[in-house]
Protein backbone atom coordinates (compact mmCIF):
# COMPACT_ATOMS: atom_id res chain seq x y z
CA UNK A 1 0.00 0.00 0.00
CA UNK A 2 1.00 3.55 -0.59
CA UNK A 3 1.66 5.55 2.62
CA UNK A 4 0.94 8.89 0.95
CA UNK A 5 -2.80 8.31 1.08
CA UNK A 6 -2.89 6.81 4.55
CA UNK A 7 -4.76 9.73 6.09
CA UNK A 8 -8.38 10.68 5.57
CA UNK A 9 -9.26 12.02 2.14
CA UNK A 10 -9.02 15.79 1.83
CA UNK A 11 -12.31 17.58 2.45
CA UNK A 12 -13.71 19.79 -0.19
CA UNK A 13 -14.65 23.11 1.19
CA UNK A 14 -18.39 23.26 1.12
CA UNK A 15 -20.16 26.62 1.31
CA UNK A 16 -22.07 27.27 4.48
CA UNK A 17 -25.84 27.27 4.56
CA UNK A 18 -25.90 31.08 4.82
CA UNK A 19 -23.64 31.38 1.78
CA UNK A 20 -25.84 29.01 -0.18
CA UNK A 21 -29.09 30.77 0.78
CA UNK A 22 -27.99 34.41 0.86
CA UNK A 23 -25.09 34.25 -1.54
CA UNK A 24 -21.43 34.37 -0.72
CA UNK A 25 -19.38 37.53 -0.84
CA UNK A 26 -17.68 38.12 -4.15
CA UNK A 27 -14.01 37.35 -4.33
CA UNK A 28 -11.66 40.24 -4.85
CA UNK A 29 -10.34 40.37 -8.41
CA UNK A 30 -6.61 39.78 -8.65
CA UNK A 31 -4.62 43.00 -8.65
CA UNK A 32 -2.96 43.93 -11.86
CA UNK A 33 0.78 44.35 -11.77
CA UNK A 34 2.01 47.86 -12.41
CA UNK A 35 3.26 46.82 -15.83
CA UNK A 36 -0.27 45.90 -16.87
CA UNK A 37 -1.92 48.97 -15.36
CA UNK A 38 -3.16 51.34 -18.02
CA UNK A 39 -0.62 53.91 -19.00
CA UNK A 40 -1.52 57.40 -20.12
CA UNK A 41 -1.71 57.49 -23.93
CA UNK A 42 0.90 59.46 -25.79
CA UNK A 43 -1.64 61.96 -27.16
CA UNK A 44 -2.83 62.82 -23.64
CA UNK A 45 0.77 63.29 -22.49
CA UNK A 46 1.43 65.62 -25.44
CA UNK A 47 -1.75 67.55 -24.62
CA UNK A 48 -0.47 67.89 -21.04
CA UNK A 49 2.82 69.26 -22.36
CA UNK A 50 1.00 71.80 -24.57
CA UNK A 51 -1.16 72.93 -21.63
CA UNK A 52 1.94 73.22 -19.43
CA UNK A 53 3.60 75.40 -22.10
CA UNK A 54 0.50 77.60 -22.11
CA UNK A 55 0.81 77.94 -18.33
CA UNK A 56 4.44 79.01 -18.68
CA UNK A 57 3.44 81.50 -21.39
CA UNK A 58 0.88 83.01 -19.01
CA UNK A 59 3.52 83.38 -16.31
CA UNK A 60 5.82 85.11 -18.81
CA UNK A 61 2.99 87.41 -19.93
CA UNK A 62 2.27 88.27 -16.29
CA UNK A 63 5.96 89.05 -15.80
CA UNK A 64 5.97 91.29 -18.88
CA UNK A 65 2.90 93.22 -17.69
CA UNK A 66 4.44 93.51 -14.22
CA UNK A 67 7.63 94.95 -15.69
CA UNK A 68 5.71 97.41 -17.85
CA UNK A 69 3.60 98.46 -14.85
CA UNK A 70 6.63 98.99 -12.61
CA UNK A 71 8.33 101.16 -15.24
CA UNK A 72 5.22 103.37 -15.53
CA UNK A 73 4.08 102.31 -19.00
CA UNK A 74 0.63 101.15 -17.87
CA UNK A 75 -2.29 103.50 -18.36
CA UNK A 76 -3.98 102.21 -15.21
CA UNK A 77 -2.05 100.53 -12.44
CA UNK A 78 -5.17 98.89 -11.00
CA UNK A 79 -6.10 97.33 -14.34
CA UNK A 80 -2.54 96.18 -14.94
CA UNK A 81 -2.26 94.52 -11.52
CA UNK A 82 -5.66 92.90 -12.05
CA UNK A 83 -4.42 91.52 -15.37
CA UNK A 84 -1.29 90.18 -13.69
CA UNK A 85 -3.35 88.48 -10.99
CA UNK A 86 -5.76 87.03 -13.55
CA UNK A 87 -2.88 85.70 -15.68
CA UNK A 88 -1.22 84.08 -12.66
CA UNK A 89 -4.48 82.43 -11.58
CA UNK A 90 -4.94 81.14 -15.12
CA UNK A 91 -1.40 79.78 -15.09
CA UNK A 92 -2.06 77.93 -11.83
CA UNK A 93 -5.27 76.48 -13.28
CA UNK A 94 -3.54 75.36 -16.47
CA UNK A 95 -0.61 73.87 -14.54
CA UNK A 96 -2.98 71.88 -12.31
CA UNK A 97 -4.91 70.68 -15.35
CA UNK A 98 -1.69 69.71 -17.14
CA UNK A 99 -0.70 67.63 -14.14
CA UNK A 100 -4.15 66.08 -14.08
CA UNK A 101 -3.93 65.22 -17.77
CA UNK A 102 -0.52 63.63 -17.26
CA UNK A 103 -1.98 61.45 -14.51
CA UNK A 104 -5.15 60.76 -16.55
CA UNK A 105 -7.40 62.31 -13.91
CA UNK A 106 -10.98 62.27 -15.12
CA UNK A 107 -11.67 65.81 -13.83
CA UNK A 108 -8.90 67.44 -15.90
CA UNK A 109 -10.23 67.10 -19.43
CA UNK A 110 -13.32 69.31 -19.03
CA UNK A 111 -11.56 72.42 -17.70
CA UNK A 112 -8.83 72.09 -20.32
CA UNK A 113 -11.35 71.96 -23.16
CA UNK A 114 -13.27 74.93 -21.69
CA UNK A 115 -10.13 77.03 -21.29
CA UNK A 116 -8.99 76.13 -24.81
CA UNK A 117 -12.33 77.26 -26.25
CA UNK A 118 -12.05 80.56 -24.36
CA UNK A 119 -8.46 81.05 -25.55
CA UNK A 120 -9.57 80.22 -29.09
CA UNK A 121 -12.24 82.90 -28.95
CA UNK A 122 -9.71 85.39 -27.58
CA UNK A 123 -7.21 84.45 -30.28
CA UNK A 124 -9.77 84.88 -33.06
CA UNK A 125 -10.83 88.23 -31.64
CA UNK A 126 -7.24 89.45 -31.34
CA UNK A 127 -6.27 88.24 -34.80
CA UNK A 128 -9.24 89.42 -36.80
CA UNK A 129 -11.39 91.93 -34.90
CA UNK A 130 -8.50 93.88 -33.40
CA UNK A 131 -6.18 93.35 -36.40
CA UNK A 132 -3.33 91.86 -34.35
CA UNK A 133 -2.55 88.51 -36.00
CA UNK A 134 0.90 88.52 -34.37
CA UNK A 135 -0.91 87.98 -31.05
CA UNK A 136 -3.96 85.98 -32.12
CA UNK A 137 -2.40 83.38 -34.41
CA UNK A 138 0.19 82.19 -31.84
CA UNK A 139 -2.69 81.81 -29.38
CA UNK A 140 -4.67 79.68 -31.83
CA UNK A 141 -1.89 77.17 -32.56
CA UNK A 142 -1.65 75.53 -29.10
CA UNK A 143 -5.44 75.69 -28.79
CA UNK A 144 -5.90 73.72 -32.00
CA UNK A 145 -3.16 71.24 -31.09
CA UNK A 146 -4.43 70.51 -27.58
CA UNK A 147 -8.07 70.20 -28.71
CA UNK A 148 -7.01 67.82 -31.49
CA UNK A 149 -4.91 65.71 -29.12
CA UNK A 150 -7.73 65.43 -26.59
CA UNK A 151 -10.22 64.50 -29.31
CA UNK A 152 -8.27 61.52 -30.62
CA UNK A 153 -9.96 58.15 -30.11
CA UNK A 154 -7.24 56.84 -27.80
CA UNK A 155 -7.50 59.93 -25.56
CA UNK A 156 -11.30 59.75 -25.38
CA UNK A 157 -11.14 56.02 -24.64
CA UNK A 158 -8.51 56.55 -21.92
CA UNK A 159 -10.68 59.13 -20.15
CA UNK A 160 -13.74 56.89 -20.56
CA UNK A 161 -11.88 54.02 -18.88
CA UNK A 162 -10.48 56.22 -16.10
CA UNK A 163 -13.92 57.55 -15.19
CA UNK A 164 -15.23 54.08 -14.38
Amino acid sequence: MNDEHAGPPPRRSRPSLADRVLGAAAEQPPRQPKEQAEATPRTVRWAAVVVAVEAVALVLAAGYVTLRTLTGDAQSDKSAWGLVLFALLGAVLLAACARGLWRLASWSRGPVVAVQLILGALGLTAAFSYQHPEVGIPMLVPVAVSLYLLATPEARLAFFRSSR
